[in-house]
């Protein structure tokens, strides 16, 4: 029997929200902000059905089933940079591959991550499951097309813009609770609180980053792009970046 589009596993659980599993993997993101892994199991104990809803909102666009039945693999395509590496500078590729080569990051370094913390979801292999992965496999490409770094500022706008696409309270939470941190020790001039406002306008204002056809736009110059989505320059994180370079403080340990 041919399978509806989109198909949903109908056994697949509702999640439950866990607030106190959640407090506890926090407290060891705040303690180690390179433990990935913390991130997965807050999403997962606080965002309960939302997924479910920004998938069935995802269908509803244009494009969608044609990506369903393309079923694009991207860590296979972002990871294989030497096409990327020939692309012309400014182009959203070659500016993704340099990103990507300089952080030391690979696309399926995160799909190993994730596979680790997702077991039990893995075996509901549904139109959802693929939406989930999607989201996670283009998480990188969102820090090329906003403009924000991996800095623990850069990461928590990025989450703020993240929940303004696709809701979340887990998302919301990690945002949240990363500028708490950042504000003990930041500079006042710095406006952490505004910085991640600003994250969260931007991502309202921009088109859907998960509707996007990644493939498409890779020899696109990035700034065409970002016009075209409608993304404007994360101008208040980029002033925070240098008021901590005023006050000769690393961003990747502000929050520690």
């Amino acid at each position: 029997m041919t399978r509806p589009v989109p198909f949903i596993d109908p056994a697949r659980p509702k999640p439950k929200r866990r607030p106190l599993k959640a407090w506890n993997h926090m407290q060891k993101l705040i303690a180690d902000k390179e433990d990935t892994t913390q991130v997965f199991h807050i999403i997962q104990a606080l965002n309960g059905d939302s997924a479910r809803r920004d998938f069935l909102r995802f269908m509803r666009s244009p494009q969608s089933r044609e990506f369903l039945a393309r079923n694009t693999f991207l860590p296979d395509i972002l990871d294989d940079h030497a096409p990327l590496k020939a692309l012309p500078k400014g182009t959203v590729g070659r500016t993704y591959v340099d990103f990507m080569e300089r952080e030391g990051l690979t696309a399926h370094g995160l799909v190993k991550e994730s596979l680790e913390q997702r077991k039990q979801y893995e075996k509901f292999d549904d139109d959802l499951l693929w939406y989930v992965n999607r989201i996670r496999d283009t998480h990188d490409m969102y820090h090329i097309l906003t403009g924000y770094g991996r800095d623990a500022l850069g990461e928590a706008s990025l989450l703020g813009f993240t929940h303004s696409q696709h809701g979340g309270m887990g998302i919301s939470f990690i945002a949240f609770m990363g500028q708490r941190q950042i504000s003990k020790s930041a500079p006042r001039e710095a406006q952490i609180k505004e910085v991640l406002a600003e994250g969260r306008r931007n991502g309202k204002a921009a088109k859907r980053l998960i509707e996007v056809d990644i493939e498409a736009i890779l020899d696109h110059p990035l700034q065409d792009v970002r016009e075209r989505l409608n993304i404007s320059e994360p101008l208040l994180y980029k002033q925070a970046l240098k008021v901590f370079q005023t006050h000769q403080q690393d961003p990747n340990l502000v929050a520690a």
